[in-house]
């Protein structure tokens, strides 16, 4: 199903963001944009948790935008949390409320997935060229790097600093002086460092910025005269001098700089003093693209069936030299399997066999690494390699899926006890690698499996099930092992 209307959300560690867009075929067009300004960040305690007072200010603005966002489907709304969600150590209990009070599921994204979506977005909002560009985006909580040419990013990185992270950090109460600015600088210069060299060997001809940090610099640089446009290493050495002339945030007033900035603005100014030195960068300009822009048109890919997530699959089958044979044996009886027991109705069960397909795909990976236990390395891959388009709860389904496969299923408990259409997905997988063992393509006699009320029962000829010990000892085995996280499972002949 094709969609005329879409929505991100971008849950971002300064500012929440809503989008909404209209389809016009290939292309997107603003509808509406609402903006609220929640210093997630700021809500991190010592401890790396979120603090009472700022989750009740995130869920008030979340019940807003869902006002905004009622009646629209599912599939066509995708929510994105960034750099705080991904520290925070309450972040789980969070997420479920922050989902109830805007309706719709939230996705935690990678540092390198929100980089490749903001460059999305970036470039999107600029006219395509040949040349690579620099494209940086100061966060509230996290900065990204990227590289790319026309749409494609070449080298991508996440650093933890951000205009809230480093105001609390090195100006915490407002004040500015010599000494502030120098160790946040310094700072942030350090990290910076550790990624330069990478960055200088691709090269680039223009460095562009994003997001909210980069406006409000140029902003106050372009009313004030210090530059034509964008943002210049004169004008930072400038709005720097300022900023420590005023000593206290609070005193700071310039022309262009709008009050909603000022709690942060120091921490932004750092950071991109940082950049342009260890850089060399005589100016940047102003895209109006950021993460949100990025989230809809790749929400577009998804609908108008063009997802990045099916291209990562492709590279992850070819990087690690997967047998598409095998897998493709093993991924159409699993989903066989499925459909018998969860028909697709709708979009919520077309998302499990999609998942349970791009799982058969991807379950022997780990035998790159040693045949041995490859299922765990085929898990460890997909929770912790780079994976463009999946959020990290994505991939750690993903990882649950295919490192339930095979072994004992006592380790699945947890995961099965969180979501329970795991387990039936596994078992569908498991059934499958175990039919396919010999990893030829042998005659299966007719499979019937169904649920009847709390029991999985899988039916099979009885006269193949004696010519095949080891598949029916193996089946037998798993009666023993689905016993163990309290369900039922049982292997009868066909009647």
């Amino acid at each position: 199903m094709e969609y005329t209307t879409l929505a991100a959300v971008d849950l971002g560690s300064n500012s929440f963001h809503l989008a909404v867009g209209r389809v016009v075929d290939d292309q997107i067009y603003a509808l509406d944009s609402i903006k609220e300004t929640v210093r997630l960040g700021a809500g991190l305690g010592p401890d790396k948790r979120l603090d009472a007072q700022t989750q009740d200010r995130a869920l008030a603005a979340l019940r807003r935008f869902s006002e905004r966002l009622a009646g629209m489907p599912p599939e066509s709304v995708r929510v994105v949390g960034t750099n705080t969600l991904r520290v925070a150590k309450n972040a789980g209990d969070f997420l479920q409320k922050a989902s109830e009070a805007i309706g719709f599921p939230i996705e935690v994204i990678s540092g390198r997935e929100e980089a490749r979506l903001i460059y999305s977005g970036v470039v999107q909002s600029l006219p395509l060229a040949d040349r690579n560009r620099l494209v940086i985006d100061i966060g509230g909580g996290s900065t990204e790097f990227i590289i790319g040419v026309k749409l494609k990013p070449k080298v991508m990185e996440s650093l933890y600093m951000g205009c809230v992270s480093w105001t609390q950090r090195f100006f915490p109460d407002g004040r500015i002086d010599k000494k502030s600015m120098k160790a946040a600088e310094l700072a942030a210069r350090a990290q910076v460092q550790a990624i330069v060299s990478r960055f200088e060997k691709t090269g680039w001809r223009e460095a562009v910025a994003s997001s909210g940090s980069a406006r409000s610099l140029s902003e106050a640089m372009v009313a004030s005269g210090r530059a034509e446009r964008g943002i210049t290493a004169q004008g930072l050495e400038w709005l720097r001098e300022e900023a420590i002339a005023a000593g206290d945030v609070r005193k700071l007033s310039l022309p262009g700089l709008r009050e909603e900035r000022l709690p942060v603005f120091a921490g932004g100014l750092a950071i991109m003093s940082a950049i342009f030195t260890e850089f060399s960068l005589g100016q940047m300009t102003i895209a109006e693209g950021a993460l949100r822009q990025g989230v809809l048109w790749d929400l577009l890919g998804r609908v108008h069936h063009r997802d990045i997530r099916e291209v990562t699959v492709d590279q992850f089958v070819r990087r690690y030299h997967v047998d598409q044979v095998q897998s493709q044996r093993v991924g159409a009886l699993a989903r066989s399997l499925h459909h018998q027991l969860e028909p697709v109705r709708g979009e919520t069960d077309a998302r499990a066999e999609t998942f349970l397909g791009w799982a058969a795909r991807l379950h022997e990976i780990g035998i790159s690494i040693s045949q041995a236990a490859y299922h765990k390395h085929s898990a460890y891959i997909l929770a912790y390699a780079d994976m463009p388009g999946f959020s990290r709860q994505e991939q750690g389904w993903l990882s649950n899926l295919v490192l339930a496969q095979r072994g004992r299923l006592s380790k699945m408990r947890a995961a099965f006890d969180d979501d329970a259409s795991l387990a039936t997905v596994a078992l569908c997988l498991r059934i499958a690698v175990i039919l396919y063992r010999s990893r030829r393509t042998v005659k299966l006699p007719r499979l019937r499996i169904s649920r009847r009320t709390k029991t999985l029962r899988l039916e099979v000829d009885g006269e193949w099930l004696a010519k095949n010990t080891l598949v029916a000892i193996a089946l037998e085995a798993e009666r023993v092992e689905w016993d163990g996280v309290g369900l039922a499972f049982e292997t009868v002949e066909a009647p």
